[in-house]
């Protein structure tokens, strides 16, 4: 089952999770006064989530990670099975590489910590629900500085390392050069200079690498390509 998508003037229907019941209503006061934004319940674990998440159709959740009674990596993993157009935004203090990862895997479309501002992350809220994954700055560092050692990528297998492919997995050279930029920690922009192209033409080919591996975004294509030796 999955979320209705509202019209480009309705405000993002937004369901906020967290274990600290003063944190959660203090989010949920100062985003409920952000322009787009429609703040429509709490939660206060995963499993509460999970049963929001049928009752009030959010369009984004903001999810804490280390919670009692259903965690939020957990909780991610059900919701987004049951309602796979609803965003997911981490939302937490802690920054360790593997709540990251295990995040992103499981279907987030960010990871941010809560020392942000409220305005970035009305912001943040709102460009997850149009499709543009957010990462907090240090935490982007860290994914890429894990994903570069091999002892971290051996301590949590993805699905996608279960069956290793060719070296260059049919992408053609110029993909290869993509894919390793992106897989550095490079925007389309960095990219598009670095190779002297457009940044449409970036675009257009991060979409054909996620279209020949079968992958879903390009956090999920950096962990294929560390995990498969493409670059």
């Amino acid at each position: 089952m999955a979320t209705s998508s509202p019209n480009q003037n309705s405000p993002v229907r937004l369901l906020i999770t967290d274990d600290q019941r003063l944190l959660r209503e203090g989010i949920a006061s100062l985003l409920s006064l952000q322009a787009g934004i429609e703040v429509v319940g709490t939660a206060a674990n995963g499993k509460e989530a999970l049963e929001k998440t049928r009752l009030l159709n959010p369009d984004v959740i903001l999810m804490d990670v280390r919670m009692p009674v259903m965690d939020g990596v957990a909780a991610t993993v059900l919701i987004k099975r049951q309602f796979p157009a609803c965003k997911i935004l981490m939302l937490t203090t802690f920054d360790d590489e593997e709540y990251v990862i295990d995040a992103l895997r499981a279907g987030a479309s960010g990871y941010l910590l809560k020392t942000i501002p409220e305005n970035d992350l009305a912001q943040a809220v709102i460009a997850a629900h149009n499709g543009i994954y957010q990462l907090d700055p240090a935490v982007a560092l860290k994914v890429v500085a894990s994903l570069s050692n091999p002892s971290a990528s051996n301590r949590s297998q993805s699905p996608t390392s279960q069956n290793p492919t060719p070296t260059n997995a049919g992408l053609t050279d110029r993909e290869l050069e993509v894919l390793k930029l992106t897989s550095q920690g490079l925007s389309n922009g960095e990219i598009a200079r670095s190779l002297s192209i457009s940044e449409g033409t970036v675009k257009n080919h991060i979409s054909s690498i996620l279209s020949r591996l079968g992958l879903r975004d390009r956090i999920q294509a950096i962990i294929y390509a560390r995990e498969n030796g493409l670059v």
